[in-house]
């Protein structure tokens, strides 16, 4: 009896010194930087980004939204209005690891209940490393309707990055389609199963230009009220650049379904960062971005100051029927609306299934030297996610080890703290592995049948964790599609990439546990495999999953949970929902 209340009291002490730890971080960092407040309403508006009418989601009237501007410390408050006829929101913060306040991460069913309809909601929290995040919203598949910003966050001025520039600006990259929401997740949900189908159009700073002679077959009176090429919302976008200076470009990617290749004519581009940590730099010529990934990169504007020049984006890894969004790179004092003297076409685009160059710059991706965070040694446990298509009574779904996920109606932070034993499924624990010696990645399913839950890994507070995502063949024969998985609350460090089935006695030998790049979302290759490692240190409840919008919708992700006991009083204010409403 002696020993058992000797270790519980140990427990009982580790905790308030881990609860003491995070208050005084808290307010170590609450007191170097400001506060900054937010006012912001959100609502659907009839807008024509790629010169075809719809409704689009605007923050305080824009699209984009806003950008947050803070410096490392800095504590956001965002009071958030729902002005929505009929949809609930919910807003993530995409790569800001919410230490201490792991209810503001922003995903309904896991940290909080939806904002109704009419309703205000108040986002507090602490932005605690410098670089480029963004957000976007976490609700259904509502991102892809416009709901989508960055967050720039500067160093303080005691702590100079290490690379000059001139000139900060944002470059926000999005896919685009013309039916709502609710129709295509309507059409993902059903029998028989409806895709989403390519975007309509790519858009840069949320402007494009679709073809508006594609609706040949509308009548042309209905067709000039929807799709209208002279509309300024969808006037090309214009980044001006003083002849000589040096400008950091950071791209942001929150695409629907698209990974995609950004270039400039005629220009290189320095990569320095990637997902808020320092790149060992790297000259590339076209940067490949998944969604939910940020980039910084150097422009150097050195070129012909007597003419502007061509900004493409364009569709890889799948054979996209969608064209390329131009914008342009004007040399001041040239005229913004005056063309490059080339072709649109000027710009030399990567095939879109050269899988190779994809994964090479993958690997070129090295943390910079004197900001290596080296990881641990070894990892205490190892998850193998297998990424397949199957079929659930009959729906489609994506799965991982045969397990297709889907949310409960109590958000999982507030069932685990307040101890609701029926609010999911607590007694099941997703797999951790699956039949890798006799499974064919190569290969159709043979049997596509796969089960639905909602069941959560538990980890061990503190462990170090290893996670390698294995891509396999879709329901479609020859077919597997990249995905990028983001996780919340943590950055990890990515140990390795590799084509066909992962080997766990020889691959681990080939891992980068040196200088490898700190990120939060992550890219697996057609047929091939991503290995990261993360310490499971920020108490709370923490999703993981595809950031592609249908395939997360179909069932592509899990949920990590540690140190829930660690985790503060909630509040009331992220209630209301599931077993919450008593």
């Amino acid at each position: 009896m002696m020993r058992q209340k000797r270790s519980s009291d140990t427990i009982h002490v580790f905790n308030l010194m881990v609860l003491c730890f995070i208050a005084l971080f808290s307010y170590s960092v609450l007191g170097q930087g400001k506060i900054r407040r937010f006012k912001w309403e959100v609502k659907y508006e009839f807008k024509s980004p790629d010169c075809f009418e719809k409704l689009v989601i605007t923050v305080n009237g824009k699209f984009p939204g806003p950008t947050i501007k803070a410096q490392q410390g800095d504590t956001i408050v965002v009071e958030l209005k729902n002005s929505f006829m009929t949809e609930n929101v919910a807003v993530h913060w995409h790569g800001i690891r919410q230490i201490g306040t792991p209810w503001f991460d922003g995903v309904e069913g896991v940290t909080q209940c939806p904002i109704l309809p009419g309703e205000v909601f108040t986002y507090q929290f602490v932005v605690d490393r410098p670089g480029t995040y963004m957000y976007h919203s976490h609700y259904g598949m509502q991102r892809e309707s416009g709901l989508i910003g960055m967050i720039q966050v500067s160093p303080p001025v005691t702590e100079p990055e290490p690379f000059t520039y001139d000139y900060d600006r944002n470059v926000l990259l999005t896919d685009w389609y013309h039916k709502s929401m609710s129709e295509k997740a309507t059409g993902l949900a059903s029998i028989p199963f409806k895709w989403v189908g390519e975007p309509q159009s790519l858009l840069i700073q949320g402007r494009g230009r679709f073809n508006c002679s594609n609706y040949l077959t509308t009548p042309p009176s209905l067709v000039s009220g929807v799709c209208n090429a002279s509309n300024t919302d969808c006037s090309r976008f214009v980044l001006t650049v003083i002849p000589g200076k040096t400008y950091r470009l950071r791209i942001g990617s929150l695409t629907a379904l698209s990974a995609l290749s950004f270039q400039i004519e005629g220009h290189n581009l320095t990569v320095v960062e990637a997902d808020g940590h320092y790149v060992e730099p790297f000259t590339v010529k076209n940067l490949f971005i998944y969604s939910g990934e940020t980039y910084s990169v150097l422009l150097k504007a050195d070129q012909n100051p007597k003419r502007n020049y061509w900004i493409t984006t364009s569709i890889v890894s799948r054979p996209a029927t969608t064209p390329p969004a131009i914008a342009v790179l004007n040399y001041y004092p040239n005229h913004p609306r005056r063309r490059p003297p080339t072709p649109e076409s000027s710009n030399l685009l990567p095939e879109w299934n050269d899988t190779r160059s994809r994964l090479e710059q993958s690997l070129a991706i090295k943390a910079r030297r004197g900001f290596i965070h080296a990881p641990p040694e070894n990892s205490d446990k190892v998850i193998v996610l297998l990424n397949t298509q199957n079929e659930v009574n009959g729906y489609r779904r994506w799965s991982v080890n045969n397990v297709s996920y889907h949310h409960p109606k109590t958000p999982y932070l507030i069932a685990l703290k307040q101890n609701l034993t029926n609010a999911f499924d607590w007694r099941f624990t997703p797999p951790e592995n699956y039949d890798s010696r006799n499974y064919d990645i190569f290969a159709r399913p043979i049997n596509a049948n796969a089960t639905t839950s909602d069941g959560i890994y538990r980890l061990r507070f503190n462990s170090t964790v290893d996670v390698i995502l294995q891509n396999a063949n879709t329901m479609n024969a020859n077919n597997s599609e990249t995905h990028p998985w983001h996780l919340h609350g943590h950055d990890f460090w990515v140990l390795g990439y590799g084509e066909g089935k992962f080997n766990e006695s020889e691959d681990p030998k080939r891992y980068n546990r040196v200088d490898p790049i700190m990120k939060n979302t992550v890219a697996v290759q057609p047929f091939g495999w991503t290995a990261l490692r993360f310490r499971a240190d920020n108490p709370g409840v923490w999703s993981f999953h595809c950031h592609i919008e249908s395939h997360f919708f179909m069932g592509m992700g899990v949920v990590f949970e540690s140190g829930i006991n660690k985790v503060s009083n909630l509040p009331s204010s992220i209630m209301g929902c599931g077993q919450t409403k008593r």
